[in-house]
């Protein structure tokens, strides 16, 4: 074969049909085989031009650089199934250079999958389509993740690639055995959250993952040597990766690269020197091809120098035909597959099946039932994040798929109970992910074990780091992934690490996140109820914010129901009113206590309050106008006490309630001390109530 693609700047049908007379044996089958590839990847480059230019809109170099690259990967080495997208052994796909979308749309068009039709790839970027400007995987069939934030595809195929080894352990790779591939751009790479994926890959050697990096060098603003130098073969190397450098037009090298990483014991990184928006007359090689159509000169010219005549988004029929017979080529192996899953014991194949499919086992609720009422029965005074542990020490033997974490605070956190053991580089029967210090590329990487399926992942840190894995937290929201985040030291209640570590705003900042649901519970037995919730959810994410600090039992009557999960509805009455409530007070977590120790003075001074319990402000709210009205009452004086800011909390109290909580950051001091500081106490509610009441303080 040729060392390079045809130039762009000739016609590729001419010159093939000029060149093949003169050819015969061994080379007229090589340039066979060029014609046919160069067939199919201008194919890709076609339906992604015509696409971009039909939108006005979106970005064409990509599917055009990188066409050659997915040609081959998807042809010759990728094993799916476009009749069952969904496939459990499949190998993933992940386009975390997600501005290249039509790529990946242009693919699942060619290669059979049936959703994707020519009208699709029409619509693209429009309202309703399967086709939206970045890959959105519960939109759109064949699709692994929603990329588009740079460097977020890479940290899911981490988390993917660790699943799959954790699967395999689990169950013989009989059953699963399949490898992970990454396209990932230059920005993906400069994105900080690709150093903490590509570390945590290194280290725990997962050698079926590849990265194919579409090296063309440029970025919007220009050259990438406007603001990069970094050498990322050595950067991964450094990391523990195979890395070579290889022309990304030149589908031999593309095959020997991807052949080798079968062998190797590392993850690998494969270079793909590209040239943005290929065959472009003009624009190739430059950002004018990075995020905008080419205009109908362009367009054309690219066209003539590929040697595609046909009109908008005509494909010439044998390339249609070869993708075809590609995307076809999986249906062996598909249904061999489940020949052996069928051969499986009853017990493994159900248990398999029930994993993947992500529902939950029995026995949950009864599980969180009997530690509820051991609770009740010896109240404990414990931090909620050691309630959370205890609770734990229960949840990882009824949910066998529950894989815990934490980002190197495992001891603070609370999240390694007795039975589980270490994931560690080679040995992936364990059930515990070190993180290492990587906030960012945990949270990304547990999107990817909750995507691959078989697994609910739970990782923790601090409360106030979760500023750091906010955007993979986000796009868990978006796809709706039941992933669980152990978030501790949830207050000025951490006490003498000071402002830069106690959380003021980062309650209201997550549940300002549509579909994120956020507990934040105030004993041992609201923290059993929240776990509950929290792994039966399967929807979306769970933040469980936990205190550092001791906490006295505020429930008192799980004893009676213990089969009950009072925080369900997201707030519920802890402490009746003696008669008709003039004060109901409103408090999440280690507040509660102080609302109730409010209440008892209230009540010395004759004023009748009641309590209200608001694990879950978000999904309080979420409840019909009905069950809202009930528990907020009709008491005069509506007052909230959280050690966090006032946002979100007028939605209960009104513009005209009382708050007490706080609206600076914290300081450094014991805990109670800073309580009393900041006037998150009994006494300061009590101000708050008579102020509201028109009464005079004794």
């Amino acid at each position: 074969m040729t060392s390079g693609m045809t130039s762009p700047n000739s016609p590729l049908a001419a010159a093939s049909a000029a060149a093949a007379p003169s050819l015969g044996g061994r080379d007229a089958a090589t340039h066979a085989a060029r014609l046919q590839h160069d067939r199919m990847a201008n194919a890709i480059r076609a339906l992604a031009m015509d696409a971009v230019e039909q939108a006005k809109s979106g970005h064409p170099g990509l599917p055009m650089g990188a066409a050659d690259i997915a040609t081959v990967l998807f042809t010759q080495f990728l094993k799916f199934d476009p009749a069952d997208p969904a496939w459990p052994d499949r190998d993933r796909f992940v386009l975390s250079a997600g501005h290249g979308s039509m790529l990946i749309y242009s693919l699942l068009h060619l290669l059979g999958y049936e959703q994707m039709t020519l009208d699709q790839l029409k619509r693209f970027r429009q309202l309703g389509s399967l086709t939206p400007g970045h890959p959105e995987n519960f939109v759109t069939p064949g699709l692994e993740t929603t990329t588009g934030p740079l460097g977020q595809g890479l940290g899911n195929a981490v988390g993917m690639a660790l699943a799959e080894r954790m699967l395999a352990a689990q169950f013989g790779d009989d059953l699963v055995d399949h490898r992970t591939y990454v396209l990932a751009s230059d920005g993906d790479l400069m994105e900080g959250l690709s150093h903490e994926a590509i570390a945590l890959a290194g280290h725990l050697k997962l050698a079926k993952l590849t990265v194919l990096f579409d090296d063309n060098g440029i970025s919007i603003d220009g050259p990438l040597s406007l603001a990069d130098s970094v050498d990322q073969v050595k950067r991964f190397e450094a990391a523990g990766w195979a890395a070579s450098r290889i022309d990304g037009h030149d589908p031999d090298a593309i095959h020997r690269a991807i052949e080798l990483t079968k062998t190797s014991d590392r993850p690998t990184l494969i270079a793909c020197k590209t040239t943005i928006c290929f065959g472009a007359p003009k624009k190739a090689g430059t950002s004018k091809a990075h995020g905008e159509p080419l205009g109908a000169e362009e367009l054309a010219g690219a066209k003539q120098a590929l040697g595609l005549a046909g009109a908008a988004f005509e494909v010439p029929r044998e390339a249609v035909a070869t993708w075809r017979a590609a995307g076809a080529r999986g249906r062996t192996a598909r249904t061999e597959w489940q020949q052996r899953l069928a051969a499986k014991p009853a017990a493994i194949r159900a248990e398999f099946t029930r994993r993947i499919a992500g529902t939950r086992p029995p026995g949950i609720a009864e599980a969180v039932a009997a530690l509820k009422a051991k609770h009740a029965a010896e109240p404990p005074t414990v931090a909620t994040r050691k309630a959370s542990e205890m609770t734990l020490e229960v949840l990882t033997e009824a949910v066998p798929e529950l894989i815990l974490g934490s980002a190197d605070l495992t001891p603070s956190n609370n999240t390694r109970t007795k039975n589980l053991s270490v994931i560690a580089p080679g040995s992936y029967g364990g059930r515990y992910i070190h993180y290492g210090i990587r906030e960012h590329g945990m949270a990304a990487a547990m999107n990817g074990i909750a995507l691959h399926g078989g697994f609910v992942p739970a990782g923790a840190t601090f409360l106030v780091f979760t500023d750091y894995a906010r955007p993979a937290m986000r796009l868990a929201a978006l796809i709706g992934l039941p992933v669980i985040y152990v978030m501790t030291h949830d207050s000025i209640g951490l006490g003498e690490d000071g402002p830069t570590h106690q959380p003021v705003e980062h309650l209201a900042a997550l549940r300002a996140i549509p579909n994120m649901r956020l507990f934040r519970p105030a004993d041992a037995i609201e923290t059993a109820e929240c776990w509950q919730l929290a792994l039966e959810r399967t929807d979306g994410p769970t933040v469980l914010a936990l205190t550092r600090q001791n906490l006295a039992a505020v429930r008192k009557d799980a004893s009676k129901d213990a089969g009950l999960n009072r925080c369900a509805e997201g707030a519920y009455e802890l402490v009746a009113a003696d008669g008709a409530a003039e004060v109901t007070l409103f408090a999440t977590g280690s507040e509660v206590e102080i609302a109730v120790g409010a209440q008892a003075l209230l009540k010395q001074r004759g004023i009748a309050a009641r309590v209200v319990s608001v694990p879950s402000l978000e999904l309080f709210l979420a409840q019909g106008e009905e069950k809202r009205r009930a528990v907020i009452g009709s008491a005069k004086v509506k007052i909230a006490v959280e050690a966090a800011v006032r946002q979100g909390w007028d939605a209960v109290i009104g513009a005209d309630g009382a708050f007490v909580g706080m609206s600076t950051f914290g300081a450094s001091a014991p805990y109670k001390e800073l309580y009393k500081h900041f006037g998150i106490t009994p006494e300061k509610v009590v101000e708050a109530a008579l102020a509201k009441l028109g009464k005079a303080k004794v």
